[in-house]
């Protein structure tokens, strides 16, 4: 079984890092990020004396760099500057950085410790927590990977600052997911919040409840055998998207992704589970005024139908989906016709 991480929203950021990596030595102390993290975020990490004496890593910022090509460039580093199995790897990053430095950290000498800093509202909500690492391979999302506690994630909402209204709607994406899995209350309180008007002190209490929901449900199932699988929601869909983004040279933010990933699995849940109509329109109208419109050409559906089956989540011939009945009901396990999945795509084009 893994040991629970521990997650941090941190009131005194360097203070709180300090306690946490107080049993390393800073020549033992490695640091992974990525070229915007080493740029925006890095100098106030070395405002901390423990890490004076530790050891850099950059890789090139990008999804597109979430690859094995990497993870040989840190396993290399680490190698050569001697690193060993009493070693701290800490990554600096969003969702692409914590994703992969955790399965470097899982796999150097049969693993070593790792600490998440997520620089990122996207990384902080969604890959920073949970225990999951992965890279991407030919072409499909973290098609590698494995299951492994950091020991510790810890997030300053602060680093939030420097990103774009962009990638902090990427963020908010799946925030929007975990309310719709959680309740009617959490999906109003989360659409409550202004994305007009960032307030990054309401921010901080609505991430805070958010990363619980997602905690409580990898407690209860660390390894998705059934109800973390509700965590799923709008992924089908959406790791298509992004995939496809990705051949096309076009490539999609994840959260942009997710949420018409959600427009769909939502309409398939109104055609298969009588999700309300209601709830349905109001999350296409969310997504056309924040995310702009959406439109696959119908010359990829097919290539959108054979991602689909790719999906690591998939345990049988069928394309596997987390569908809602209700708001707060999610159904796991759940498939769909071809035709099924192409109205949902003619939906996409239509409603979004």
């Amino acid at each position: 079984m893994m040991n629970a991480t521990q997650t941090i929203i941190c009131s005194n950021f360097l203070a709180e890092l300090g306690e946490i990596i107080a049993d390393f030595p800073s020549q033992n102390i490695y640091i992974l990020t990525d070229t915007h993290s080493r740029e925006y975020c890095l100098p106030k990490l070395m405002e901390l004396s423990q890490l004076s004496g530790s050891h850099l890593i950059t890789i090139p910022s990008g999804d597109e760099h979430k690859n094995i090509h990497s993870v040989m460039q840190v396993w290399e580093f680490l190698s050569s500057n001697k690193a060993n199995r009493n070693s701290l790897l800490i990554n600096l990053g969003g969702g692409v950085v914590t994703d992969l430095g955790g399965f470097v950290a899982a796999t150097f000498k049969r693993g070593i410790e790792f600490l998440n800093i997520s620089t990122t509202l996207l990384g902080a909500v969604d890959a920073a927590t949970g225990a999951k690492t992965g890279i991407n391979f030919l072409g499909l999302k973290n098609e590698i990977g494995s299951f492994a506690s950091a020991r510790a994630v810890l997030i300053d909402v602060d680093f939030f600052r420097t990103l774009d209204i962009p990638n902090i709607r990427s963020g908010y994406a799946e925030m929007l997911k975990h309310a719709l899995i959680e309740s009617p209350q959490a999906w109003e309180d989360t659409l409550s919040f202004d994305l007009d008007r960032i307030d990054f002190d309401r921010l901080r209490g609505l991430l805070a409840s958010n990363i619980r929901i997602k905690e409580r449900i990898v407690a209860q199932d660390p390894k998705e055998q059934g109800l973390r699988k509700t965590l799923n929601l709008g992924h089908t869909f959406g790791h298509a998207f992004e995939s496809l983004s990705y051949t096309l040279k076009e490539p999609l933010l994840h959260g942009y992704a997710v949420v018409w990933g959600l427009v769909c699995e939502l309409y398939l849940s109104h055609l298969k589970l009588a999700f309300p109509q209601k709830e349905l329109t109001r999350f296409a109208a969310l997504a056309r005024e924040y995310y702009g419109g959406f439109r696959p050409e119908c010359q990829h559906y097919e290539a959108l139908l054979e991602l689909m089956t790719h999906d690591k989540k998939n345990d049988s011939e069928q394309i596997n989906f987390t569908l809602l009945a209700a708001l707060g009901e999610p159904r796991v396990n759940q498939s769909a016709t071809r035709e099924e999945i192409f109205e949902c795509l003619d939906f996409l084009r239509e409603g979004c």
